[in-house]
């Protein structure tokens, strides 16, 4: 049997060997060689290639200089949905690549470095910044920038999306042009921001004494009173208290500090090597700027919004307190408002979870923009 076995089968053992070794020895993987080449296939990757989309990179004058934006999309005649980013001055631009692709075939992406962050700041450059970094003027420059995205796609509403420091700005937006707004979409939202600030204080203290963390105890004791009504915190308590509040997964979930979402901002294709340099020089310019200030507002003292409001709270987000975002959440009064939870994340919910991110604008949101008729038809 085996002299008449073995020929029969001999062309189909040969055809499986030969596949086998095909597969069995692909081409080396090559690391690449310089952020140039990393970038490239970025870019190379999530190319706009749709006949209608939009990819655009440019400066805009909002408020009186020259500022970046990112837009992008499949279709020009999805509904706009601009991205206010967090900070003041951590911008969302140079990581949207890994969180923003699939948002892009529902919507027309606007990221836009604001005032003393990012491209902005690099562009201008800090001595003709300072004298304008105000939270009026950060306001005033989020309604110009509507206005244009308005005018610029003939569309009379956008979705507009604030991040932590952005959901300041949002709110703000959502409060004076609610006719402008299909829906205001809050994530890590700010509301009493000092109440905020204790919340996170004690649940930092919390963990530090349940790890027996001595040093981290001490530093976070010497803090109190921590946020006290009225005063502003100094930046360097912020900072210790910050420290240990992302050291125990309060920013980003069971993961020590945001050090992956600052290494992936190295990976933006929209970023120069001078982009890069300056970033965290901006942040900072930002931060000093701005912070301090905003951590002593209580936003929520804000009852009524004349337009759709949707949250998307992270469930371990301590370093905007989301429980507290979600009382003040079922107090104010809206046309439509929904509060959608994520279960995985702290405060960084569009990389922690970004295809429930995906999923929920798609679900909440899109529909206020259906029932104006403001989507590409299928």
């Amino acid at each position: 049997m085996r002299t008449t076995f073995f020929p029969r089968f001999l062309p189909l053992l040969a055809m499986l060997l030969l596949a086998g070794t095909c597969v069995a020895a692909p081409a080396p993987a090559v690391a690449p060689s310089s952020r140039a080449e990393a970038t490239k296939i970025v870019a190379d990757m999530r190319r706009v290639v749709t006949g209608n989309g939009v990819e655009r990179l440019e400066k805009v004058r909002i408020g009186g200089i020259e500022q970046w934006v990112s837009i992008r999309g499949n279709d020009r005649r999805n509904p706009v949905l601009l991205m206010l980013h967090g900070g003041p001055g951590w911008v969302a631009m140079p990581s949207s690549w890994y969180f923003q692709r699939g948002w892009e075939e529902y919507f027309t992406v606007v990221q836009w470095d604001q005032r003393g962050a990012g491209k902005t700041y690099v562009e201008n450059g800090p001595a003709k910044l300072a004298p304008t970094m105000t939270r009026e003027r950060m306001v005033e420059d989020a309604v110009e920038m509507v206005a244009w995205l308005r005018r610029e796609f003939g569309q009379d509403k956008v979705f507009v999306l604030g991040h932590s420091w952005g959901s300041y700005l949002g709110l703000e937006l959502a409060q004076r042009r609610p006719q402008w707004l299909h829906a205001y979409i809050g994530v890590g939202q700010v509301s009493n921001a000092p109440e905020s600030e204790r919340r996170g204080w004690a649940w930092t203290l919390e963990q530090a004494r349940r790890d027996g963390n001595a040093a981290a105890v001490v530093e976070l004791e010497s803090l109190a009173p921590y946020a006290a009504d009225g005063t502003q915190v100094p930046l360097a308590d912020l900072m210790k208290q910050r420290r240990w509040l992302n050291h125990y997964g309060g920013m980003v979930h069971n993961r020590r500090g945001g050090d992956a979402e600052a290494a992936a901002i190295r990976l933006s294709p929209e970023y120069s090597d001078a982009d890069v340099a300056g970033i965290w020089t901006a942040n900072d310019f930002s931060t000093g700027h701005l912070l301090a200030d905003v951590l002593t507002l209580d936003m929520g003292q804000v009852r009524k919004l004349d337009c759709p409001l949707l949250l998307f709270l992270g469930r371990h987000d301590y370093n905007v307190s989301s429980s507290l975002a979600a009382e003040w959440f079922e107090r104010v009064q809206a046309p439509s408002k929904q509060l959608v939870w994520f279960e995985d994340s702290a405060h960084e919910v569009m990389n922690e979870e970004p295809g429930k991110t995906l999923v929920s604008l798609v679900r909440y949101a899109l529909p206020f923009a259906a029932r104006e008729r403001d989507v590409r038809p299928d």
